[in-house]
C-alpha cells in the first residue's frame, strides 16, 4: 500500500494527535515518511516530552519546536514571543525551512476555523497557508534551502452532519467546536484500524489528560464505542497546490 510522505503542522503539543493521529499512523505503517511541527511550547518543556512520547507511538520521528509561546501559557517558552504576536515573516520562513528540509508530498494543518476557535490554531492555518505556496518559490525566503513544492494542503476539519457527539461533548464544559458545511469535506480517511495506537497517542499528552475540561479527559469519559465514533474517521478540506511528480497525491492511498 502506497502512502504519501507526510508532514503535519500544528499549533500545540496534542493537537497532532487528535486531528491526524490516525492517519499519520496510517501512513508511517505503510512506510511513508511522516513528522510533525509544532508551533508552540520550547523543547524540554513537559508538554514537548509528551509530544516525544506521542510521534513515537505514532511512527512520526522525534518533534520539531518553532519554539513559541502558547498565547495563554506564556511560561511555555520562556523568553519567547507568543506565536500570534511573533513576526509572520519570521514564522513563515520557519515553516518554509521545515517544508524544504523534509520535503514531504503533502502537508496537513488546522482549518481556518481551527476547530476551536482556539487563535493558536487559527494563526497556524494562516502561516501554514502561506508558507505551503512560498516553499515552492526559489525567490522566496532563499536561506530556507531548496525550493519544494508539496503537491496539496489538507486542512483538518469537523463536518457538521459527523460532529454531534464531539460538539455536544465540548458544549457540556462550554466550549464550541467550529464545523464547516458538508460539502466542504472532500476527504475523509477511515483510521479505525489504528484507533488504538490514535488514542494512545492522545493519552500521552499526560498533562492534557489531567485537565478535566480538556478534550483528551472529556474523551476518556466516553464509552469506548463513543470514543472510536468520534476518533475512528478524520475529516479534511484537500487544496490542491502542485506537482512534484507526474500524478496528484492522495491522502487515501
Amino acid at each position: 500500500m502506497f502512502a504519501p510522505s507526510t508532514l503535519a503542522l500544528y499549533a500545540h503539543p496534542d493537537d497532532e494527535a487528535l486531528a491526524a493521529g490516525g492517519t499519520l499512523a496510517k501512513h508511517a505503517a505503510a512506510g511513508a515518511r511522516t513528522a510533525v511541527v509544532t508551533a508552540t511550547w520550547a523543547t524540554g518543556s513537559h508538554r514537548a516530552n509528551e509530544l516525544a512520547d506521542a510521534l513515537q507511538i505514532l511512527g512520526a520521528g522525534k518533534p520539531r519546536m518553532l519554539g513559541y509561546a502558547d498565547l495563554k501559557v506564556p511560561e511555555s517558552a520562556p523568553g519567547r514571543p507568543r506565536f500570534c504576536d511573533a513576526p509572520l515573516e519570521e514564522t513563515v520562513g520557519n515553516v518554509v525551512t521545515h517544508i524544504r528540509s523534509f520535503r514531504p508530498q503533502i502537508l496537513i494543518s488546522h482549518d481556518a476555523y481551527g476547530s476551536s476557535g482556539h487563535p493558536d490554531h487559527v494563526h497556524t492555518h494562516r502561516v501554514v497557508v502561506l508558507a505551503a505556496q512560498a516553499a515552492g518559490l526559489e525567490d522566496l525566503y532563499p536561506d530556507a534551502g531548496p525550493a519544494w513544492q508539496p503537491t496539496a494542503l489538507y486542512l483538518s476539519a469537523h463536518p457538521a452532519s459527523a460532529s454531534t457527539l464531539l460538539a455536544g461533548l465540548l458544549a457540556g464544559v462550554g466550549k464550541r467546536l467550529w464545523t464547516v458545511p458538508d460539502e466542504m469535506i472532500n476527504v475523509a480517511v477511515d483510521v479505525r484500524p489504528w484507533a488504538d495506537r490514535k488514542w494512545a497517542a492522545i493519552r500521552a499528552h499526560r498533562s492534557e489528560t489531567a485537565r478535566s475540561r480538556s478534550l483528551p479527559a472529556l474523551l476518556s469519559q466516553l464509552p469506548a464505542a463513543e470514543r472510536e465514533t468520534v476518533l475512528g474517521t478524520e475529516y479534511f478540506i484537500r487544496r490542491d497546490l502542485g506537482r512534484t511528480s507526474g500524478t496528484l497525491t492522495e491522502l487515501n492511498p
